[in-house]
This record gives C-alpha cells, sequence and structure tokens, in this order.
C-alpha cells in the first residue's frame, strides 16, 4: 500500500503516531541546547574574569590605586595625609625622638573661630577672642585692613593664626584660606563679623545645645533691644531653648506654621553662622569665588543642612549676642567724627560704603541667576525642596 503525506494528515490515527513520535527528538533536542548554553555562559564568564583579574585596569591593587586621592597613586597608603589643619607646630620638640609619635596624630576635636577684622574695632574682637579662646578652640582673623603690628599688644595675639588682605571681604578669606580638606578636623566653623558683643554668649554651651537639637547650620539669637535686626526670625525668644522657624501674619512675605522656605524657616542671617563640618564642606563649594560678598547665598544655605532644613537649621536664643550694625568695608564708621579722623572726607566714605552695597546687590542677582542655570543644565540633579504652586516648598 502506497502511503501519502497527505494521507496521513488526513487520518486521525497517524497524526497521533507521528507527534509520539517527535515528542522524545524535540525533548532531546532541548536538553542539549539548554546543557551547551548553560556551559558556554559559564566557560565565557571564567574567562571574562579570568582576562579581566590579570588586566593591568582589574587588579585589587590597581583597585585600590584608583580610589586614592588625585596625586597620591604612587605613594605609599600609609604615609598620605589627606588633610591638614591651622594648628601651629613648634619648630623643635624637646622630648626625645623615641617618645615623638611615629603614627599619624588623632583627629581634633576643636572648632574654629574665624571672624573678618579691622583695627578700629579692636575692642570689640577682644572681648570675642577671650571668650573663645581656649584648649577647645582654634582662632583666625581675617585683617581686611592690613593692620597688623597693632595688635600685637594684646596677650593672645601670638596664640592665634592673622591672615591679611587688604579691602577683602569675610566671604574672600573663607573661599580661599578655609577649604573644606584644611578645615575638616574641625567640629564647628564660627565665621563671624566684628561688630558681635558676646557678653552673654558661653562657646562652649552653645555647641553642647547645637549638638543635642542636631543643627546642622546655627547663629546665635539676638537681642532685640540692643542689637541690629534685618530679620524677625534672629530675634531672641525668651522661652525657648532654640527657635528654628518666625510667625508673619500680616504685609509681605508673610510666615505660617506649615511654611517651608527660607527665611520664614531653614535660614540663619550671614554675620554670624556656625556650621558642621559637613555643612561647612557643602557651603564652601556654593560659595562663588568672584562673588566675594556672598549675598544670596542665607537663602540656599538649606540646601547644605544634611537633610531637612526645617529641623537642621535653627537660631540658639540660650546664648545670644548683639549685633552692633557697624558698616566698615566701603566706609570707617557711621560717626562723621570718627571717619575724619582716618583722615577720610565723610563724602567718601558715604560714597564706598553705597558701592559695597550696590556691588553686593550686584552680586546677589548674579547668584540667583547662576542657581537657576546650574539647576536647568543639570538633569542629574533632584531638588529635595521643590516649589509648589503657592510659593513653597
Amino acid at each position: 500500500m502506497m502511503v501519502t503525506w497527505g494521507s496521513i494528515v488526513n487520518d486521525p490515527s497517524s497524526r497521533r503516531s507521528c507527534l509520539c513520535g517527535l515528542f522524545p527528538a524535540v525533548v532531546l533536542l532541548c536538553t542539549v541546547i539548554f546543557l551547551g548554553t548553560t556551559f558556554f555562559d559559564t566557560d565565557y564568564k571564567q574567562t571574562i574574569l579570568r582576562f579581566g583579574n590579570s588586566g593591568p585596569g582589574n587588579s585589587p591593587v590597581a583597585c585600590q590605586t584608583r580610589c586614592r586621592s588625585s596625586g597620591s597613586e604612587q605613594l605609599p597608603k600609609g604615609i598620605v595625609s589627606r588633610s591638614s589643619d591651622l594648628e601651629m607646630r613648634p619648630l623643635w620638640d624637646s622630648s626625645s625622638i623615641s617618645n615623638q609619635t611615629i603614627t599619624a596624630p588623632k583627629p581634633l576635636m576643636k572648632s574654629l573661630l574665624a571672624i573678618a577684622v579691622g583695627i578700629k574695632q579692636k575692642e570689640t574682637v577682644d572681648q570675642i577672642v577671650k571668650k573663645f579662646l581656649s584648649d577647645d578652640f582654634t582662632i583666625m582673623l581675617f585683617h581686611y585692613d592690613g593692620v597688623l603690628d597693632e595688635w600685637r599688644d594684646l596677650h593672645w595675639t601670638d596664640n592665634i593664626i592673622h591672615v591679611s588682605a587688604l579691602n577683602q571681604t569675610k566671604w574672600w578669606f573663607a573661599k580661599r584660606f578655609l577649604h573644606p580638606d584644611i578645615v575638616s578636623d574641625y567640629r564647628y566653623i564660627f565665621l563671624w563679623d566684628e561688630d558681635l558683643d558676646v557678653q552673654h554668649l558661653d562657646p562652649q554651651r552653645y555647641i553642647k545645645i547645637v549638638e543635642e537639637e542636631g543643627l546642622e547650620i546655627s547663629q546665635p539669637a539676638l537681642d532685640l533691644s540692643k542689637s541690629e535686626v534685618h530679620h524677625r526670625i534672629t530675634v531672641r525668644g525668651r522661652r525657648t531653648r532654640v527657635h528654628r522657624r518666625m510667625y508673619k501674619l500680616t504685609g509681605g512675605g508673610r510666615c505660617y506654621e506649615n511654611s517651608t522656605s527660607p527665611p520664614c524657616t531653614g535660614w540663619v542671617e550671614m554675620m554670624a553662622p556656625v556650621f558642621s563640618k559637613a555643612a561647612w564642606r557643602c557651603a564652601w563649594h556654593m560659595i562663588q569665588n568672584d562673588l566675594i560678598h556672598a549675598w544670596g547665598l542665607d537663602m540656599k544655605l538649606g540646601y547644605c543642612s544634611q537633610g531637612d532644613r526645617t529641623k537642621n537649621v535653627g537660631v540658639v536664643d540660650a546664648e545670644y549676642i548683639i549685633h552692633k550694625g557697624i558698616p566698615t568695608l566701603g566706609g570707617l564708621t557711621k560717626n562723621s567724627d570718627e571717619g575724619t579722623k582716618h583722615g577720610l572726607p565723610l563724602r567718601k566714605l558715604i560714597n564706598g560704603r553705597s558701592r559695597v552695597r550696590i556691588q553686593s546687590s550686584v552680586e546677589q542677582i548674579i547668584f540667583e541667576r547662576r542657581w537657576k542655570t546650574a539647576v536647568k543644565k543639570d538633569a542629574s540633579w533632584t531638588d529635595p525642596f521643590p516649589v509648589t504652586k503657592n510659593g513653597t516648598s
């Protein structure tokens, strides 16, 4: 009998017999393919790993080299000193070399006070330095008037660091001399103006409060009755140890309980900020090298608060100061007699001060434009404080 394909297809019993015969073959073929693929994949991975580990860029030694600081790759790891500090060292040590430490010194447990000063505020600065002069603080004075010798009669002058540059601001000095790697061993960085009365401030108690409250960025509150106050949030609260927000229910720029943007909350004034080391590392990078007045920076400091700015930024009421509000850069004083005493006509002093304020305002506009441009161009950055439709974040 001749059997054709058509007859097999048309005959149901023939179709079942054909399919039953094909099934074992299909299973065998799939098993061979699976085992072959697994073997090839394993062998391929082992080959890649073997060749990869033997390459010059993938060895454990090479990996450690890539993790090192730029410039230190050719040095043994144990000799690399990643940071520095502002501590003065003696020219010689009277102890024998066997008693001197061979290992790297332990991290400091100090904080740093840096102030921009001029000789006419010598008395006020003397009081500030005396308050902070202890084993727990390193002190650095930025002399913007170039006068150094007239400070030498103060007993502490040889025990602190002096840096002088004519007509430069606190932020100019800070950007150049307080690099995060230089001050990384200090617990807190106090970057203050010179016209502050500290009679009601205890630096050690202040730090204790800041640590207990978890404040990464802070400032001492201002005595309202004796201070020049620019923003209500800086005014001392008499019933609180720390406050983190202000309330303004009338007029422009209102602040409510649910406000989350500066200056309602997450804000300190730039005359007496205090930074944790982590907050300062962030803030230093935000300071623009060419914008020496730093106007506008205060509204963005919350981004450096290491988290929620409504919680990590605050004003310390228990330890407070008096802000005298004495203009210095571009003009010597509000008092004309004091100004002419230094050989400058009053008209020139007023004109110089006005120019400083104009330049500060111009720099604020530039900073704000740079911020907006940076946000627009950086697609990988997500704003942790996005602004909502009602203007709050």
